[in-house]
Order: structure tokens, then C-alpha cells, then sequence
């Protein structure tokens, strides 16, 4: 039996986008469980679809399992000074109460940046080194965005990375990091520690493990993991986060194991796949017009609905959730059976709530985040539906999460219907839909703010997926990011331009 302490801090940063992402933030309950510490941990995480919640279901029952702090930020901002401290000072503090401990469990993200720290998660696996030592085994899993740093690397034991995008296997992430914990248990701590960081960044909409060169690249991380007589712990490809503006942003292979000849190779082999295919990450982006325009085109002979992704307006990469370029496109072709969602606008969703069902509402809707090229869409509207915005998801994404979106309102405009809440969240479920009263089946476009994560639970139901560019917090192509950070001669884009320290500074 062993004494394993279990936490977690998840963020995803984006370094572009105003403000910051503060303590309130963590702490609150919105598409994934609050802040929880001790016992909360097992009130709120099993079942949820997090990489906790797969660590438990998998690690030996024997063990004896230490709850310390667990917290989910999501993405947006910079991290503020005092959240990272506050929520950091929990984990470490109630690690110290729970000393002796045998082992280390931790659910990461892997993009964090602070409004101090480059690397959050790298400053916060010092601090637990600092308690605890180098010998006690610190196991982690991250999402598959990950900007992992050598630090990171050398600082943990085993890294378990998401497999997918949309990320549909966090669970099973986390019942792989138990298996990895399990086996330096029994063999001991890894004798060999590798990172190989990718020359080049890669735009999230080509990251989809749904389609190639993603899918097969996942699939040979998978082949390689176990490696010749079992000697590789784990094999991690990490395809990063561009918006992340960092040293070390971008993909990376990561290896644990017991022979370093094995580890290398695996590695190294990995890496090359990846470079090789360079040249095969690509995909066609529409401007929102010419995007509508070729929705409304296929709709007419469609019997499933084509969706749109607004991808540069994905909160799930910091966007703000609430710019209304798709919506003006939308209501100025004309378009019916369109649905956006969801449009992040409290005070919208509250104006809708006093009026009440039936009512007619004129406000300015959406475009407050202060984006570049976006402004509010003010017009006349029709009061759909009502909601209290709390919800349990059924899709293979966000599946098995309860959702507390804050008031929430279906508003009409001539054809065009717009799912809106008081707090962010991606496009990812259709029961965000179902909510108000809309079967996303029977509507003949559907707008969803979302990169790539919608897919799971929407491509199946699409007679096609077009995606477009209206303006957003998540700028798709990373060429249009003021970097000052990166290492200098990283390719911006496959195949793009080589990043310039001297005339970015």
C-alpha cells in the first residue's frame, strides 16, 4: 500500500487577450466542477470526465489516496499573480499537512502563464520538489495543448498526454497515469528523461486528432509507449498552444522510462514522424461572409444541418465568447434555421430574463470583450426561451459534466436564433442546445463557437463542417500574434516563416 497525495491546477493560457483570469474564476462552478479541496475532490471529480476522475476509477483500491486541492481555470487570460499564488499555496500547503506521502498524483494543463511565471505548471512541480524531494515519484497527465518545458520534463517522473482533440479521453488519461504511478511504484523511479520540442507551431484547427497527420501521429505515440521489454514509462506528443507567448510554446515529444537508448529512440523516432509531415497540416478558412454564404448554399439541399465553427471566437483558446461577427453575417444574408451559440452576454441574458418569455428586447448583444474588429450587434429581439443555464451533458466531450452556465436565453432575429449565457463556455454538447429548446438535428446551420472540440459531438450529425474567421480573441493563423517570447528560428506555421528575436522585441 502506498500513501499517493492527488491534485490538480488547469489552465490554459492565452497571452493575447485582455485582463486577466482571477481567483473568483477558479474557483467558481461553470462547465467543469469548482475548486476542491480534501473530500471535495471525491464529491466532484469522479465521473466528471476529467483526468482525476480516470486516476481514481484505475489506481489500486490497496493505496491510500491524500486529497489535496483541485482547480480548473480553463482558458483565457494571464493567470493573476494572486490566483496562481492562491491556488499553488493550497496544493503545496496541503501536501506539507499530508506529509508522509509515497507518491504524487497531478491533473495539469500544461499552457499555464502567469502574470510572473512563463511556465506555471513548471514553477509549481519546483515548489513540490521542494517539499517533498527528488525521490518521491510525481506522476502527471496533461491535455494535449501542452507547452511542455525541459524543466516540466525533469521535474515529474511520468507525463501521460491526451491522445485526442476534441479531448474525449481525459479519463483515460488519467487511468494511464495510474498505471505509470503503479509501475515506478514497483520498479522504481526512471532512470531516463527525454523532450524533443518540434521546430515549427501548429494552428489548433490543424491539430484535430479526427483527421490526418494528427490521427496518425497519435497513433505511433501509442505504439511507442511501453517500448522493448517495457523499459518506456510513458511516450507523450504534445501539439501545444500557439496563443501561449512563451520560450518553449509549441508540440513536443516527451519520454519517460528505464533505458535511455530506448527512451532516445522512441523519441527521436516520434519527433521525425512529425516533422516529416510538415507540409500535411492544412486546411481551408472562410471569411464569415463568404462562410454563410456557402452554408446557405448547401443547406438548400441538405438534410442535416452544415456547421460553421467560429474558431477564432473559442473560449476554450481564451476567446471571449460573446463576438458577434458570425451573428452579423448570419442576419445580413438572410439566413434561416441559424443557430449561434453560445454567446457569452449576462447582461443580455438578464435583460431577457426581466422581460420574460414572448417578449421583445432591443439591446446591443455581444461584443463587449474588447476585441480588435469586433462591436456589439444591436438590434430587436424576440425573447425564445428561458433557461437557468444548469444542465448535465450527454456528449462524448463535455459527457457526464453538470453545467451551471448562469441565466441563460434563447433571443430570435428574423431566422436566426442565438443561444446566450451568462458565463463563458465552448460550444461543445448539443444539450447547451436542448436547454432552450433547440434540437440541433433540425436546425439548418449551426454556428458554434469552437476550434475543434464541437466535432465529438456535432460532426456526426453535420452534412458539413465549415470553418470560418470572424474576428476573435483566438487568432487562428499564429503569423498575426505580437511574439516577443519564443525561441528564436521556431517556423510560426508549417512551413511558414522563421520566428525573429531582433525584429519581434
Amino acid at each position: 500500500m502506498a500513501r499517493i497525495a492527488i491534485g490538480g491546477f488547469m489552465h490554459e493560457t492565452n497571452c493575447f487577450v485582455p485582463g486577466v483570469t482571477d481567483y473568483d474564476y477558479f474557483a467558481e462552478h461553470r462547465d467543469r466542477p469548482p475548486l476542491c479541496r480534501g473530500q471535495e475532490i471525491f464529491d466532484w471529480l469522479p465521473g466528471a470526465g476529467m483526468g482525476l476522475s480516470g486516476f481514481l476509477d484505475a489506481i489500486g483500491k490497496e493505496h491510500e489516496l491524500l486529497p489535496l486541492v483541485w482547480t480548473s481555470g480553463g482558458a483565457g487570460a494571464l493567470v493573476s499573480r494572486d490566483a496562481f499564488e492562491r491556488c499553488c499555496g493550497e496544493i503545496v500547503g496541503a501536501l506539507s499537512r499530508a506529509m508522509p506521502v509515497d507518491a504524487i498524483y497531478l491533473d495539469l494543463h500544461g499552457a499555464c502563464t502567469t502574470e510572473e511565471f512563463e511556465d506555471g505548471e513548471s514553477e509549481l512541480l519546483r515548489r513540490i520538489r521542494s517539499s517533498v524531494g527528488p525521490n518521491i515519484p510525481v506522476v502527471v497527465s496533461h491535455d494535449y495543448h501542452a507547452n511542455v518545458t525541459p524543466e516540466t520534463a525533469e521535474l515529474c517522473d511520468a507525463l501521460c498526454g491526451y491522445y485526442t482533440y476534441p479531448h474525449i479521453d481525459r479519463p483515460e488519461t488519467g487511468a494511464r497515469a495510474a498505471v505509470a504511478l503503479e509501475t515506478i511504484l514497483e520498479r522504481g523511479l526512471p532512470s531516463a528523461k527525454v523532450i524533443r520540442k518540434i521546430p515549427f507551431l501548429i494552428p489548433l484547427t490543424f491539430q484535430c486528432t479526427m483527421i490526418e497527420p494528427s490521427r496518425g501521429i497519435v497513433e505511433a505515440s501509442k505504439i511507442g509507449e511501453g517500448g522493448p521489454g517495457g523499459n518506456i514509462i510513458t511516450l507523450a506528443y504534445l501539439a501545444g498552444f500557439p496563443p501561449s507567448d512563451q520560450f518553449w510554446c509549441g508540440p513536443s515529444v516527451v519520454c519517460h522510462g528505464y533505458d535511455q537508448d530506448a527512451v532516445d529512440a522512441a523519441a527521436d523516432t516520434l519527433a521525425a514522424k512529425i516533422e516529416s509531415l510538415e507540409s500535411a497540416f492544412a486546411a481551408p478558412e472562410l471569411e464569415p461572409d463568404k462562410a454563410v454564404k456557402e452554408a446557405m448554399k448547401i443547406a438548400k439541399t441538405a438534410s442535416r444541418p452544415v456547421v460553421i465553427a467560429d474558431t477564432q471566437d473559442n473560449p476554450g483558446a481564451g476567446g471571449t465568447c460573446d463576438t458577434a461577427g458570425m451573428l452579423k453575417a448570419l442576419v445580413e444574408n438572410d439566413a434561416g434555421g441559424a443557430v449561434v451559440g453560445i454567446l457569452s452576454d449576462a447582461a443580455a441574458a438578464e435583460a431577457a430574463h426581466a422581460a420574460g418569455e414572448n417578449a421583445e428586447i432591443e439591446i446591443e448583444l455581444g461584443g463587449k470583450g474588447g476585441i480588435d474588429g469586433d462591436t456589439p450587434f444591436r438590434g430587436k429581439f424576440t425573447v425564445a426561451k428561458l433557461g437557468n443555464g444548469k444542465f448535465h451533458c450527454t456528449g462524448p466531450y463535455q459527457g457526464g459534466r453538470d453545467m451551471d452556465l448562469g441565466k441563460m436565453a434563447l433571443l430570435r432575429i428574423g431566422g436566426v436564433s442565438i443561444v446566450t449565457a451568462s458565463k463563458r463556455c465552448q460550444a461543445g454538447d448539443k444539450e447547451q442546445f436542448r436547454h432552450l429548446g433547440i434540437e440541433p438535428e433540425q436546425q439548418k446551420i449551426l454556428v458554434l463557437k469552437s476550434t475543434v472540440h464541437f466535432r465529438a459531438d456535432f460532426q456526426p450529425i453535420a452534412e458539413e463542417v465549415l470553418v470560418s474567421l470572424a474576428p476573435g480573441g483566438h487568432i487562428s493563423d499564429p503569423r498575426r500574434y505580437p511574439y516577443k517570447k519564443l525561441r528564436p528560428g521556431i517556423r510560426l506555421t508549417p512551413l511558414g516563416p522563421e520566428w525573429d528575436a531582433v525584429n519581434n522585441s
